[in-house]
């Protein structure tokens, strides 16, 4: 005979399920959005080319924060930790608005480098691309934990999520100074 579930731990999975749901839904949307769809035309919009260094701005922004939140917590600066962690989720954000915009009117952009700097390149944008994956229902994930003040799961999951969080801002910056400097 099974041992039953307590509610805590059936609600705890129904939110990981509900959460993987929703970012399953999220990276098809991004996928259509990036190869699928037609894309608009950008004539006489200049400003549509600044996007990728808005963009790497933002995840640099991003990785600061995500440091400084760190470092806040840990010297027990529960509430700045608190705004430090909710700019890192906003900027990220605006990044994802500004990605889609960009994309909304460039479409998918080539790397044409050869030799060693594309085997390079592809390594870093693949792992990037697989842990965003992998970001996303771990950020909202925690963003929840926090927000319904379940702190001792709050703090494992953030344990998990800080350094795949920071590493993919780090390297979205990387893939932005291959393409526009390195190929």
């Amino acid at each position: 005979m099974e041992a039953k579930s307590s509610p805590t731990k059936n609600s705890f999975k129904s939110l990981w399920f509900s959460i993987s749901g929703i970012s399953l839904v999220i990276f098809a949307f991004l996928v259509w959005w990036i190869y699928g769809k037609e894309t608009a035309d950008s004539t006489g919009m200049a400003w549509v080319s600044a996007l990728p260094y808005l963009n790497s701005g933002l995840n640099t922004l991003t990785a600061i924060l995500l440091c400084f939140g760190v470092a806040a917590i840990k010297k027990g600066k529960k509430e700045l930790h608190r705004n430090i962690m909710i700019t890192a989720g906003v900027v990220s954000a605006l990044f994802l608005v500004s990605y889609l915009t960009y994309h909304h009117f460039q479409g998918d952009t080539k790397f044409t480098g050869t030799g060693f700097i594309r085997t390079i390149y592809f390594t870093i944008l693949i792992s990037h691309v697989i842990l965003s994956m992998v970001q996303v229902p771990l950020i909202l994930g925690t963003f929840y934990l926090a927000f319904t003040k379940k702190w001792a799961t709050h703090k494992k999951v953030a344990k998990i999520t800080f350094p795949i969080w920071l590493y993919v801002s780090v390297t979205g910056v990387l893939v932005f100074i291959f393409l526009k400097y390195l190929q």
